[in-house]
């Protein structure tokens, strides 16, 4: 966390307990979804989404966090509790989110496959982030990364034993996809039925995606499991949209001083919130629906349209905004170079999207608003990581449409070309393929070298590399 304050000390500390003392109870529900990935995207979204509609307390979720124990360790002694500050110009909205009853470390495997072998639970949902997924752009499982290599070893030496526990591995596995195989291979031992897989990151596909990734790392430890897999796993699609910045000291303090409650872990968002859904739920699920989702039968405009307008941006405003020496999206949006770009590659992007089936008139003016509200810190420098990753998918896309149809692209490029020109000048942001990218840096063409990171055919335009390359030299200066 960020920010000046220190976190209260003194005050009651929010609880169930404390909560019913009050009058303001909010009993525990049932396990009955298990979240990978607890952040605060997943608080303000899925759980915040959950604890609208769950009115008799039917779907409590279970999160595991991902690299870092310490969302467990702030929910824990609150019993899941949480509060969400919805920020708009206007005020603040205050409210406590109960629907997290169970809060775990991710390391604890055991009791993430215990759970998943469960007959009760009928969802798992995951915010693991476009590069914690550890897949190659075709679905594949990356074998060249060691995490996946080694995890491949820890879940074959797990289920060699037909009659062992298969979580009593010498080391868990660490990747997010390898503790999920585990924990549906042991569901396919227990009988306990099929579930459904629900992916909520910026990913196209991102269903068929991660089934791909678990079918592909299943079949090569486990061929039977991965027909059962197969067979009584499915697999949502999602687009998700809720804007949620790191939560700060400050953030704490405020909390605090409002409510009475001392929260470690507040969640501060914007009262815009969209989730689109594609798939089925063969044990069940929550009436999201009364809350806002939606349910289509083809999610990919939907996808597009968040990816290409909302996440471009982003990554616009982060690469061209952090150039320029601002700080937040707000700060970013404000500078009229900066915006006028981002018009440009909104431009780009609304030549290949169904502009009445989603109401993108009303959809850019709203984002507008979304990125000009300053009570939203949403730092660029939160955005800018994983660059490659996000990259492939935001803007990639477009730019092989635009130069397609014989348009320059240049829009495209200049996000693309921002970024090389961070890359070029050593203040690249952390990104997973810091590897590549440091090779593709050091190479005889580094330019071209860092496109092909992201396209290998927009590596081989020399017109789009040739803008990628003025605009990354305009931004080194």
């Amino acid at each position: 966390m960020t920010g000046a304050q220190a976190e209260p000390t003194t005050g009651v500390r929010l609880t169930r307990g404390a909560l019913e003392v009050r009058g303001m109870p909010i009993p525990a529900a049932p396990v009955r979804i298990v979240h990978l990935g607890l952040g605060a995207f997943a608080r303000a979204h899925q759980a915040w989404y959950t604890a609208r509609v769950d009115d008799h307390r039917e779907w409590g979720i279970a999160a595991f966090t991902g690299r870092s124990a310490t969302a467990a360790e702030q929910l824990a002694p609150q019993d899941g509790l949480f509060t969400v500050v919805e920020r708009s110009a206007a005020g603040d909205d205050v409210a406590v989110v109960g629907s997290i009853v169970e809060v775990r470390d991710g390391a604890d495997v055991g009791r993430l496959v215990e759970l998943l072998a469960a007959p009760s639970t009928a969802v798992v949902t995951l915010t693991i982030t476009e590069a914690g997924y550890r897949l190659r752009v075709d679905g594949a499982p990356d074998l060249e990364d060691p995490a996946v290599a080694a995890d491949l070893r820890v879940l074959a030496a797990a289920m060699a034993d037909p009659g062992a526990r298969i979580d009593q591995a010498t080391a868990p596995p660490v990747t997010a996809l390898g503790r999920l195989v585990l924990g549906l291979v042991a569901r396919s031992r227990s009988g306990a039925g099929p579930i459904a897989v629900v992916p909520c990151d910026n990913i196209p596909d991102n269903g068929p995606l991660v089934r791909r990734g678990v079918l592909a790392l299943t079949q090569a430890v486990a061929p039977a499991a991965a027909a059962w897999i197969a067979q009584n796993v499915s697999y949502v699609s999602t687009s998700v949209d809720r804007i949620t910045p790191r939560t700060t000291t400050a953030d704490i303090a405020e909390v605090a001083a409002r409510t009475g409650w001392v929260d470690s872990a507040p969640v501060v968002t914007e009262p815009f919130h969209d989730w689109i859904l594609s798939g089925s739920f063969p044990a069940g699920r929550p009436e999201w629906e009364r809350a806002g989702a939606r349910f289509v039968d083809d999610i990919v405009p939907f996808e597009r349209r968040k990816l290409w307008l909302l996440n471009g941006a982003h990554s616009l405003m982060a690469y061209a905004g952090l150039a320029r020496g601002h700080t937040t999206v707000a700060e970013a949006i404000g500078d009229g170079v900066v915006r006028a770009e981002v018009l440009g590659l909104w431009a780009e992007a609304s030549a290949h999207l169904p502009a009445e089936l989603l109401e993108l008139d009303r959809y850019l003016a709203d984002l507008l608003a979304r990125f000009e509200n300053a009570r939203i810190e949403h730092r660029l420098a939160q955005i800018a990581v994983d660059g490659v990753a996000k990259l492939r998918v935001r803007v990639v896309p477009v730019a092989l449409a635009e130069r397609a149809g014989g348009r320059s692209a240049a829009a495209c490029a200049d996000v693309v070309g921002a970024w090389v020109g961070l890359v070029r000048l050593g203040r690249e942001p952390a990104d997973a393929h810091a590897d590549a990218i440091s090779i593709a840096n050091r190479g005889v063409d580094p330019i071209r070298e860092l496109v092909a990171l992201l396209s290998p055919e927009l590596a081989d335009d020399e017109q789009f590399v040739d803008r990628v390359r003025d605009v990354a030299g305009r931004t080194m200066e």
